[in-house]
């Protein structure tokens, strides 16, 4: 030995690797595997923090528009206490009057077009159909071309919620993460960004459901990245969730986050690791139907350990006795929407006429 450690990375890299979760899943029948869940549950759900108070959205349409086979609107919707949201909703322009259709919430991460990847054409703006195009990230916009009513918001921090940007223009970051700041913010009120923004979603989530062709009792939820850990939450609060798509965030706590430090205040909540990793977090979302989407060359959750997450959530939904209820897309891409299996597993699970 040289000398001794200085590096605080270091530290947390070794304790990160040595550490055992208090909820690690290690059931081994299905009456057990529920026991785990329904103890494990509550217990996550608290790292969450204070949650803001549910507002009237107060929904106001601003645009409507039709890009090929799809009718696209975009809304004003209060989403808590001193904020709002812009709403993007996605239809098929030939979908039948009268007919009620599959509702999916297409969640986004991080970039600088935020839900307009997911939601856009990728035609029009050069900048933003090549963002669409590394990713193949406009499910939003596919699947609302298949026959699904499909929606999504910004995350804060994220697109027109990014102080950074149109209409804020704001500075006081002095180039420091906003993901990071609105944590250090939420976190003095006892709150976390992850908390509020699943209570942003959720009352998006709320006005898209009460459209006269929205379909309340075949919700689906999809997202990729960071738009991943949105939809791995976004099913865990609310049971109206029938189907999942988690894209491209499969990876280990250890690897990910203290390793690589591939996560940002977004993303995690006070003490989550001391309860669960990230597989057990999938795993919480059975027995209910889950793919997850695993890019061959992705650069941000790699896949020796995306693919050990996985093997970890296949054990959960075996002992569960849904093995058939968990896929996966392992596609040879990057870090984007393989886009081979959603199709037909939504169809399936949602219904889909």
């Amino acid at each position: 030995m040289i000398g001794r450690n200085l590096s605080p990375q270091s530290m947390f890299a070794d304790l990160a690797a040595q550490h055992v979760p208090e909820c690690a899943f290690t059931a081994t029948d299905a009456a057990a595997a529920e026991a785990w869940r329904e103890a494990t549950l509550p217990k996550v759900l608290t790292t969450l923090g204070r949650l803001p108070d549910r507002v009237d959205p107060r929904p106001e349409l601003i645009a409507e528009w039709e890009v090929g086979p799809v009718r696209q609107q975009k809304w004003w919707i209060d989403v808590g206490p001193h904020i709002s949201a812009t709403l993007l909703v996605n239809r098929p322009v030939d979908s039948p009057r009268g007919e009620r259709l599959p509702v999916i919430a297409c969640w986004f991460g991080h970039g600088h077009f935020g839900k307009d990847t997911a939601m856009s054409s990728g035609t029009g703006r050069d900048d933003l159909a090549a963002a669409v195009a590394e990713s193949n990230g406009n499910y939003g916009f596919q699947l609302a071309a298949q026959g699904y009513l499909t929606f999504a918001i910004d995350w804060m921090g994220q697109g027109e919620r990014n102080d950074s940007t149109k209409p804020q223009h704001l500075d006081t970051n002095k180039g420091r993460d906003w993901c990071n700041l609105i944590y250090l913010n939420a976190t003095l009120l006892g709150m976390t960004p992850l908390g509020m923004n699943l209570v942003h979603g959720m009352t998006a989530t709320d006005v898209v459901l009460d459209f006269d062709d929205a379909d309340p009792d075949r919700l689906g939820v999809m997202g990729i990245s960071g738009g991943g850990t949105m939809s791995l939450w976004h099913t865990l609060v609310d049971t109206r969730v029938r189907a999942t798509e988690i894209i491209c965030y499969s990876d280990l706590f250890a690897a990910f986050g203290f390793r690589d430090l591939n996560y940002c205040g977004m993303q995690i909540t006070p003490g989550l690791y001391q309860l669960v990793d990230l597989p057990d977090l999938q795993g919480l979302i059975a027995p209910r139907p889950l793919l997850v989407d695993i890019g061959a060359e992705d650069d941000c959750f790699v896949i020796d350990t995306a693919m050990q997450c996985h093997r970890r959530v296949r054990t959960i939904y075996d002992t569960f006795g849904a093995s058939a209820l968990l896929e996966l897309d392992l596609h040879p891409g990057g870090h984007g929407w393989g886009g081979n299996k959603a199709p037909a597993f939504f169809e399936q699970h949602l219904a889909c006429a």
